[in-house]
């Protein structure tokens, strides 16, 4: 497996363009999947369709640093962006099938008041022509899936036939896979963590969705912590994503493989995670990087096992020290249990 830092520049690509697999997917959540997680959960899962956070089309335009970069291991991956201008859209659509990306996303689910004051995420959903007219203008200059991650209402806005009209307009120019997280948003009064909390989850609206509209791949997002509860969605959709709960409880993708993806190969044991993880966390320290850039990422290998609080403890009073090495890893994991460390089974499935 590469452990380079970078795209290639004629990347091989892990799965075909046109037939991703969207059985399983990892959320695309801000702050937390980097390219450093990426890497950690790809080792745990063939299967699983990984998002970058969500980036601007301001920042891979004007930025100054390289937000398309990413290891060519991470594929099957998806790029999401913000934004609501067509032709910026359509630039970064472009340039993200030029570095191999698998599939871009378009962000109007975001509630937040920063995200809204740049008119996309959320808001959006008030505006499904100018959304329609975005992903059109994606289409047209890039043959990768682009596909639509949104919610189920916002504000008082939140009848079926509100999501219906959203889904109708949108879909006409050609957008096929939506992602729903199965709770409205609230623009005004709620920050967006109580926004993942606080409104009610709607399961029911996302299946009725998919089965008025079967020729479209729905998955559904929001407050999904197992393997088990996953299987059940699976049975009314094509797809579960999963958010905090594949970031704090990472091994829990350890089993998407073979339990929702129908694949006969043996469980990964989180021992051979960790073995796996450092030569690129070596390569990230030659490069001149910090080992809590990626220690950050591995907090919850052992959630709910015995020497789990060791294994925190130890990485975080460690890993962010100047010196830091993959000495701090290997120390940091004589606190966990032996049967803990070889074990191939989830604490959460």
């Amino acid at each position: 497996m590469s452990i380079k830092n970078s795209v290639n520049t004629t990347p091989k690509l892990a799965t075909p363009r046109d037939t991703l697999d969207r059985t399983f997917s990892i959320a695309p959540m801000l702050d937390w999947t980097d390219r450093h997680y990426r890497y950690f959960a790809r080792l745990m899962s063939s299967k699983a369709l990984l998002y970058t956070e969500m980036v601007t089309t301001g920042a891979i335009l004007r930025g100054k640093g390289d937000y398309l970069a990413y290891n060519t291991a991470e594929h099957p991956l998806a790029l999401q962006l913000g934004g609501s201008n067509a032709v910026d859209l359509a630039a970064c659509a472009k340039l993200a099938a030029e570095r191999g990306y698998d599939e871009v996303n378009l962000n109007v689910g975001c509630p937040s008041d920063r995200v809204q004051n740049g008119r996309f995420g959320a808001c959006l959903m008030e505006e499904p022509a100018l959304v329609a007219q975005c992903v059109d203008a994606m289409k047209q200059v890039t043959d990768i899936p682009i596909t639509v991650k949104t919610r189920i209402g916002i504000d008082e806005q939140d009848s079926y036939p509100f999501l219906t009209d959203f889904i109708d307009t949108v879909s006409a120019k050609g957008c096929s896979a939506f992602t729903i997280h199965a709770r409205k948003a609230w623009l005004q009064g709620l920050s967006p963590k109580e926004n993942r909390d606080i409104p009610p989850l709607d399961y029911d609206r996302v299946y009725q969705l998919k089965r008025d509209y079967p020729q479209l791949n729905i998955s559904i997002n929001g407050g999904i912590k197992t393997l088990a509860e996953s299987k059940l969605h699976l049975t009314q959709l094509d797809g579960v994503m999963v958010g905090r709960e594949a970031y704090q409880n990472p091994y829990i993708l350890a089993q998407v493989d073979q339990q929702l993806c129908a694949i006969d190969k043996p469980i990964i044991t989180r021992q051979q995670v960790i073995e796996q993880m450092l030569p690129y966390i070596e390569v990230h320290l030659a490069q001149g990087g910090r080992l809590n850039h990626i220690t950050r990422h591995m907090i919850g290998l052992f959630q709910g096992l015995p020497g789990s609080r060791g294994w925190r403890r130890h990485l975080s009073e460690n890993a962010h020290k100047p010196n830091a090495d993959i000495g701090v890893v290997l120390n940091a994991a004589e606190f966990v249990d032996a049967a803990a460390l070889a074990s191939d089974e989830s604490t959460l499935i």
